[in-house]
This record gives C-alpha cells, structure tokens and sequence, in this order.
C-alpha cells in the first residue's frame, strides 16, 4: 500500500509480508463485536499552553510511531473460514496520521465529535490518527473566548485510535514519546505498577472477598425520552468535568484503607443507584467493570490492548446500609464501610492473575473452528449474557506518569480520554490526573441516555465523589478501617495535591481550568454545534 511522500517522509512503500501476528483474545472479541452505530473508538486529549511547528510535530509523530514498531499495524485481510486474524507489522506508516483542524470557534467540538464517530481504519497502518486543533482566548479550550480577556494561541491534541488495537495507556506512551522527540528532553524514568502479594487465579464466582456474586447486576435506566426516539439513537455522547483531585486516605504504618480509585468506584456506583431512583427503577446491586494495566510505563512498554478485565461488585456488607446510601444526604458511615469494603475487593482483583477477558472469551477465541464461526458465537454469547454484563465501566490512568513536555508549547496542563460505551452498558467513566487536578470524561451510549441526562449523570457524580471526599478527610480509622481490615496499600495513582474542594474556588467544574466552578460554565457537546452550556443541556430536549 502507497501513497504519496510528503516533506516528513510519509508514505514510503510497506513491504508486503511483514511480521505477521494472531490477534490476542481482547482484540478478536472486539473485532467479531464491531458496530457501525457504535464505533469502538478511545480518545485521548492534551492541552498545551502553547502553539506547535507543524513540521517539528509531524516529524516528532512519526519518529515516536518508528520508536513504537508494535503501533505500526493493519489487518490482514481473508475470508471468514481462516483459523485467526492477524495483524501484520508495516515498518512503515501507511499514511500521514497527523492533521490540522481548520481554525474556528467550534473546532474543539467538531473534533470530539470525529473521535466519537469516526474510527480509524483497521485496513491501514497506524490504526490512529492525531488531529491538532489551535484554540484561541484566555478559557478553557473548546470554549468561547471571554470579552476583554486577553490570551494567546494554545493547542489540543487530540488523538483517536480504534479499540480493537490500541487502549488508552498505548495512546499517552505514544504521545509521550512524541513530547520528547518534539521537546528534545531526556525523558525520565517511570516506574510501573508493583502487585506486593500477587496471588492465584480469581474465581469467576467471587466478588474478591469469597462470597458469590450471583445477583443480576443493576442495567443503568433510559432516560425518559421516547422509546421510539432511543431505538434510533446511535452513537456515543460525551461530557468533560475538571474537578478536585479527591484526598488519599490517611496511612497508618504505611498502610491506607482505600485508594483514589476506590472513590471513583464508590462515586460511580452513587451515582448509579441515585440516577436509577430518580427514574423509578432499581437503585441496586452495582457492579463496575475496572481495566487493570501491569505493564511498564517506559518506553518499553507494549502497545496493544494491554489491560485485564475484572468486575468489582459494589454491595455493602450490611443491607441496611443501601437505605442509608439512598438518603437525601448518604450516611458518611455507610459510605465509609463501603469504601473498606471496595477496598478489599480491589486489592484482591488487582492482585490476582488470570485471562483478560475471563475463561469464557479464552474458548470462544480458541482456534478450533473458522473466524466466521467464532465470531457468529461470540456474538450470540454476548446477547445471551447482556443481562449479566455489569453496569458501567470505570477506568482510571490516575496520575498521569509522564511530564507531556512539548518545549517552547509547554507542558500539558490537562489530559482526558474516554472509553467506548457500548450497549448493553451503555455508560463508562474514565479518570486521569494532571497537574494537581483531576480531569474525568463521561461517555455513554445514546440509544440509553440523551445531552440532558447525561449532564446530570455528571452532576450526581461530582456530588457522590465529594461525599467520598468527605468520608477520607473525615479520617478513615474513625470508621474502624485502619490498617488491621486492609492488609496492603495500594499502588501509587492520583497525588492528593488539590485543596479541600468545599473551599471557594475550589469545587469542580466543567472543563474551565484555573476558574471559579461555574453551574452553568460552557461544557463541550460532542456534536458539531459546539458547547452548550450545563443549564441549556437540562432545558432541551434530548
């Protein structure tokens, strides 16, 4: 495959039969589930202070792809009674991924909007593509600017890969490297994650704490629009928050009771069961889907779907604590126990080996029959079990662990991404860290929840991640979770670096970095219109 060559050398001529590679299990579970109406797309966005050379970056890009030869992949084409797809290794970009956005008020919108719409190309190396979208004033990207504020030309990367490939984690190291092409700096090292006490395989049939999850999990309710008007729905919504980074647990002998990512856990499954309430259905039993990444964060990291699979169930141990959850105001008592107690089934999750996708996927993928066929039965097995699919996926990067320094463009003082939300889901959350601030996308299926709903999704979650807030700063050994009921810490995720974020000026806002949190600021609409303001989306028909 070829194509022109630009002043960047793009397009030289792939060599036919390069290195060949079966598809792992989570690609090929992907690519038998692949939907037009729901494109498996992740996106990642970095803002910069600054203006990028063009040339410098596109240079920077493709020396970053060439660093990361696993990136530089398409699949090889055949027909359905082959025994496996392959992904064949190009040496060669096919085409010139990077691209400029034309300039515009709007142009942030439009280019989420392609994130969440249009997938790249699964036939053409790389399976990405990195749009650079100047926004000019003194707010936040993708906003207006503000009359009388002065403010010079920044920059978002915005970067869009297709799932069946690529996760998030490869997208930042990508971009990572790209940085230190791009800036010239030595980059540093980063650490990976460390399990202390790794066990055995996970049961399939336990929560992590032994007892069976057997229950039906709780689906995420429909808004009230029209049945008619859901069913043609298609697509993915999107909405972006800046909030405070929540407070890490007090250590006792170097131990903590619960993690960040234990209170964005929490705080999803809040406002889950709060959102179902409010729409007349079941408020419970939760369970969350959490990727679990142990692969290095250095340059020799691999790319790919690198993420394990486990669901969390999110059930106190007490019944009457689901009563106490659902009040007005949730009892910070309740909420503590269920802090503790999503703390041990984490620990034991993240801890514990086993296949990616479960066992389950590993014998759908086992190549004892043609693709076709494989794919027809992955497909039916994913229907049959859609009522047992957990409610939402959570996925948390925490602190994002590379400085992002493009030289004279800064450093990047904002990272979000998003997962796919695909039905039956219907509903994802992802979190990142960056610069004191914690940056969280919510992404949800169109044909489950409208612009409106999913606003006040976003405004129960902020509500609910306070309230954890609250529970930590309180002092978790109040509670009775000291380190006797949690054995382990663990890993290093989000640095507890923001202030108390019931403090003026400090609540959460929708991405408006530096700013007074604002109800009604701008917040991106993933549609070509642009921004829509918090109150227009609750007012509007979705």
């Amino acid at each position: 495959m070829t194509s022109s060559r630009t002043a960047a050398g793009w397009g030289t001529a792939t060599r036919p039969g390069g290195v060949r590679l079966p598809f792992p299990i989570i690609d090929e579970v992907s690519r038998h589930c692949l939907s037009d109406d729901e494109p498996e797309t992740v996106h990642v966005e970095v803002h910069l202070p600054g203006r990028l050379d063009p040339a410098r970056l596109r240079t920077a890009f493709r020396r970053a792809l060439l660093t990361h030869p696993r990136v530089l992949m398409r699949e090889v084409p055949g027909r359905w009674h082959r025994q496996s797809f392959a992904w064949e290794l190009t040496g060669e970009p096919d085409s010139d991924p990077v691209s400029f956005a034309r300039p515009g008020p709007d142009a942030l919108g439009r280019a989420r909007a392609r994130a969440l719409t249009q997938c790249p190309s699964l036939a053409l190396s790389p399976p990405m593509r990195l749009e650079v979208i100047e926004v000019d004033g003194g707010t936040a990207a993708g906003e207006p600017p503000e009359a009388g504020v002065p403010g010079a030309t920044r920059t978002v990367l915005l970067l869009t890969m297709h799932h069946t490939a690529l996760d998030a984690g490869s997208g930042l190291r990508v971009l990572a490297t790209t940085a230190e092409r791009y800036g010239g700096s030595a980059a540093l090292s980063v650490p990976g994650p460390v399990r202390p006490y790794p066990s055995g395989p996970a049961s399939a049939a336990t929560d992590g704490t032994g007892s069976a999850v057997c229950a039906r999990p709780v689906r995420v309710a429909p808004d009230s629009r029209p049945e008619p008007v859901r069913a043609r729905a298609a697509g993915n919504g999107m909405l972006q928050a800046e909030l405070s980074v929540p407070p890490r647990a007090g250590r006792t002998g170097g131990l903590a009771p619960w993690t960040v990512n234990d209170q964005l856990l929490v705080a999803a499954s809040l406002m889950v069961r709060r959102w179902n309430v409010s729409q007349g259905r079941p408020a419970g039993p939760v369970r969350i889907t959490m990727p679990v990444d142990d692969r290095p964060r250095g340059r020799e990291m691999p790319m790919g779907n690198g993420t394990r699979l486990v669901e969390v169930a999110m059930t106190s141990e007490d019944p009457r604590d689901t009563d106490l959850l659902l009040g007005e105001r949730p009892d910070l008592a309740a909420v503590a126990r269920l802090l503790g107690t999503t703390a041990r089934r984490t620990r034991a999750l993240k801890s514990a080996q086993g296949a990616p996708l479960g066992s389950g996927a590993s014998l759908l993928t086992a190549r004892l029959l043609p693709v076709g066929i494989r794919g027809a039965l992955t497909r039916g097995a994913r229907r049959a079990a859609a009522p047992w699919t957990s409610t939402a996926l959570v996925t948390n990067i925490g602190r994002v662990p590379y400085s992002l320094d493009f030289g004279d463009a800064g450093r990047a003082h904002a990272v979000w991404f998003s997962a796919p939300a695909r039905m039956p889901r219907g509903l994802s959350v992802a979190a990142a860290s960056t610069d004191g601030r914690l940056h969280v996308t919510l992404r949800w299926s169109r044909a489950l929840l409208g612009d409106a709903a999913g606003a006040h999704l976003a405004g129960l979650f902020e509500q609910s991640l306070s309230t954890t807030s609250q529970v930590t700063r309180a002092g978790s050994n109040a509670w009775g979770f000291g380190p006797e009921a949690v054995p382990e810490a663990d890993i290093p995720e989000v640095a507890a670096t923001a202030p108390d974020p019931e403090a003026p000026g400090a609540r959460g806002k929708a991405c408006r970095p530096g700013r007074p949190y604002d109800r009604d600021a701008l917040r991106p609409d993933p549609t070509p219109g642009g921004a829509r303001s918090a109150r227009e989306n609750r007012g509007r028909p979705s």
